[in-house]
């Protein structure tokens, strides 16, 4: 099975080679990968060499721990690739920047030794083991960074132990093998890299045109843009700026992003966006590290229970992250809960709480004939009125800090699922509620009443003579006004125990004569299952051809709502579940009951 391919920066991590490191080229060579399988949330990736596109990886950036907020962040660049016996090889080229000194001096001491390889997968195929377990291998993938990190996680990686053959790395490159007589490179070959450089680089485009008037080799003018690059970085901030920020820099929208990294953790079809592609495999105690760096708090020597203890104390941004990767999944679960009788209803806004009037017009008056003066009479609409109003639900749940430290994802989603089912739940059995209660309406009669005439006379169970009976019914309602208005039936909700006779009754044949047809094809039977009764069933109009059940969402918050903080009461996050929900019969036209036999 082809699953369809994510365009998600993946992380990969893999060794440093200590000594192939050449100080004074600022060089170093590193095993980016071995192809070796990774455990992801629900599945492991394999991610073969073999199918590695690496035409764009040289001259690719080598960045600290992903980070790519700020050209501080670019240590180098890949300067050559390989593939030798099944591992993907690079040659790595330090900027000349002073700050990058102690990263070069670390990885000479062998204090500092995996690097991390992002990539995109083109194109995955699905396997299940005899355990069940989906390997997802990638069948294309493309390589887009290196990244220095503190940790590797590709433990087959190799150490290399000299430097890479200078001739081989060209010819070990399958996508561009090299010929036994390689062309000479032009100047306008590398005039061309010389400004793809500088519009990497962020440079003027006179910055490339000083370059190749100098006629500078490629090497000379990427050593100068990693120089211009230190200078601009170096340059003091104005006033004026200092309310400028990047996307992901504000506290929020972090969170925001961070949230949904999670998300995408428990739910890999979830499409991420760009901005939190940067965040995507972070656990939670990562994310608890980043939360007190960019808060000024050391983390150094900081063990993981007590990286999550300080961030609940120091920072709020745990609960903004939580609350959004909870909110995304009891979202998820609350819209594909089954709605029953709320499919036969129509949904609206209310601006406050306080009751909703509903004011129903009545039909428009006849036309008459103009006089020969051209005299137009005045007529008149007939007014009902109904009314209800929203309300406030909600519960409080924590999610403890012994599940934020074991990054126990199945714990969010698990909860948050079955708040987002809890809350369609309500909705459904408020509907339900309101339905078998028969409500007052505002002439002082019962939804359901003879005189409204949407009552069976006598309860039976659903054939054609009784559907038909309840059509004509539907059929000689009048309006406000006392005018015909010819109500269509379009629902037939009915309770489990009539399940199979309603689909029976509906379902389309091909009749072999006229007395054969089914008249009731255009009926969509809706199964409610909280109804109490086993017998009684309901047609119902569409809401879109006449006012009958509605419900309202406070204006502005359709369905569930959440709102998070750090846990004073629980030793974690506490998330706060709203829901502003109120509904009412506005018209019993609309709606027709058989008591059932």
């Amino acid at each position: 099975m082809n699953a369809p391919a994510a365009p998600a920066l993946v992380l990969r991590a893999a060794s440093l080679s200590p000594r192939s490191l050449d100080r004074e080229a600022r060089t170093v060579e590193a095993v980016a990968s071995t192809g070796a399988d990774v455990e992801r949330l629900g599945f492991t990736e394999r991610l073969p060499v073999a199918a590695a596109d690496l035409r764009g990886l040289e001259g690719a950036p080598v960045l600290d721990s992903h980070r790519r907020m700020s050209v501080r962040d670019v240590l180098g660049v890949v300067e050559a690739s390989r593939i030798e016996g099944g591992n993907l090889i690079v040659r790595i080229k330090f900027s000349r920047r002073a700050e990058v000194d102690p990263i070069l001096d670390d990885i000479e001491d062998g204090a500092l030794r995996g690097i991390s390889l992002g990539y995109q997968v083109n194109a995955w195929k699905d396997e299940r083991t005899a355990a069940g377990r989906v390997i997802r291998t990638a069948t294309r993938w493309t390589p887009k960074e290196v990244s220095i990190v503190s940790v590797p996680a590709d433990e087959g990686a190799t150490i290399r132990s000299s430097a890479m053959p200078e001739n081989q790395i060209t010819q070990d490159r399958p996508a561009t093998p090299a010929a036994p007589n390689p062309a000479p490179v032009t100047r306008a070959q590398v005039n061309a890299e010389i400004r793809s450089i500088g519009r990497l680089a962020g440079l003027e485009a006179g910055w490339a045109d000083g370059q190749i008037d100098a006629e500078a080799t490629v090497e000379a003018a990427r050593a100068a843009a990693f120089d211009a690059m230190a200078t601009r970085s170096a340059a003091p901030i104005r006033t004026q700026r200092a309310t400028i920020l990047h996307d992901n820099d504000a506290p929020e929208l972090r969170g925001e992003r961070m949230g949904e990294a999670l998300y995408a953790r428990m739910n890999p079809s979830h499409q991420l966006s760009e901005p939190a592609r940067a965040f995507y495999g972070m656990t939670t105690v990562d994310m608890a590290r980043d939360m007190l760096q960019r808060a000024g708090v050391s983390t150094t020597g900081l063990a993981p229970a007590a990286l999550v203890t300080r961030a609940l104390h120091t920072t709020s941004d745990f609960s903004i992250i939580l609350g959004d990767t909870v909110g995304r999944t009891l979202r998820a679960a609350y819209s594909a809960a089954p709605a029953g009788v709320k499919m036969a209803g129509a949904q609206t806004t209310a601006r406050d709480f306080r009751a909703r009037q509903r004011i129903m017009l009545g039909e428009a008056p006849s036309l008459e004939k103009v006089n020969e003066a051209g005299e137009f009479t005045s007529g008149t609409m007939a007014e009902a009125a109904e009314s209800y109003k929203v309300e406030t639900y909600g519960r409080i749940i924590g999610i403890s800090r012994q599940a934020i430290i074991n990054d126990d994802l199945g714990a969010f989603a698990n909860l948050a699922a079955r708040f987002g089912q809890a809350a369609a739940q309500f909705e459904a059995q408020f509907l339900v509620d309101l339905l078998l209660a028969n409500p007052a309406m505002s002439d002082g009669k019962a939804l359901f009443h003879a005189d409204h005439g949407n009552l069976a006379g006598s309860g039976a169970a659903p054939d054609d003579t009784t559907l038909a009976a309840a059509r004509t019914a539907m059929r000689r309602q009048t309006g406000v006004s006392g005018e015909r208005i010819a109500v269509t039936p379009k629902h037939f909700i009915v309770p489990p125990e009539l399940e199979e006779t309603a689909l029976k009754l509906v379902a389309a044949i091909t009749p072999a004569k006229t007395d054969d047809v089914n008249t009731h094809t255009n009926l969509s039977v809706i199964v409610e299952p909280r109804f109490t009764s086993a017998t009684a069933w309901y047609l119902v109009a569409s809401p879109s051809e006449i006012d009958g059940l509605e419900f309202a969402y406070l204006e502005g918050a359709p369905g569930p709502q959440i709102e998070s903080r750090n846990g004073f009461e629980v030793d974690g996050v506490q998330i706060k579940v709203r829901l502003d929900f109120g509904a009412g019969f506005v018209d019993w036209r609309g709606w027709y009951r058989n008591a059932g036999a």
